[in-house]
């Protein structure tokens, strides 16, 4: 089976995602975010993968964290604050995650990368899946393009959150989406655990 770096957003995106994807491959995945401006945030959502992981696949899969860095992002982004949400903000957060995924996967020896973020209904898989793409030629490293929201990958990672009781939390992890008054999220609800 090929060698297959999953980047992974949280564990609610990861589950239906690794439920498709371990019969095909030899899975690791790939945490990095660094969207996630809240090291309490960041943490929570690290844990309840490494949880979910270890509950629902024995700590068969292998975990590998990247950095806490939101500087970085901040930095990337700064111009780009009043965006929508979906819009250039997003395109290139996806661009920072995916390109870091790349990086890993070429110096780790994997065969092919892909990501978890094309799972959710907030996030737009044509941009994904575009920059996968141009990434796989600029580091020669297979993208494996996707949109694992369709034929119910959203509907099944909610599923699977109940079964294993996962946090499912209420918007991306990027301080400008949680502020942004027209955001897709509802902040307001209570949080799912």
């Amino acid at each position: 089976m090929k060698k297959l770096l999953l980047h992974a957003c949280c564990a609610p995106c990861s589950s239906s995602v690794l439920e498709r994807l371990t019969s095909d491959y030899e899975v690791t995945v790939f945490f990095y975010n660094p969207n996630i401006t809240d090291k309490e945030e960041y943490e929570k959502r690290l844990n309840e993968l490494k949880r979910f992981l270890s509950v629902a696949y024995n700590n068969k899969i292998e975990l590998i964290c990247g950095e806490f860095c939101p500087k970085e992002f901040f930095e990337k982004v700064k111009n780009l604050t009043q965006e929508p949400e979906g819009g250039k903000r997003c395109y290139v957060c996806y661009k920072m995650r995916l390109e870091k995924t790349a990086q890993v996967a070429l110096e780790q020896g994997f065969d092919i990368f892909t990501t978890t973020l094309s799972v959710s209904p907030y996030k737009n898989a044509n941009y994904i899946n575009e920059i996968g793409e141009n990434l796989q030629k600029t580091y020669n490293v297979e993208f494996l393009t996707s949109n694992f929201k369709k034929q119910n990958g959203y509907k099944r990672s909610i599923e699977l959150s109940k079964i294993y009781n996962l946090y499912r939390q209420p918007y991306c992890g990027c301080v400008y989406s949680l502020n942004n008054k027209n955001t897709v999220f509802n902040v307001n609800k209570s949080k799912q655990n």
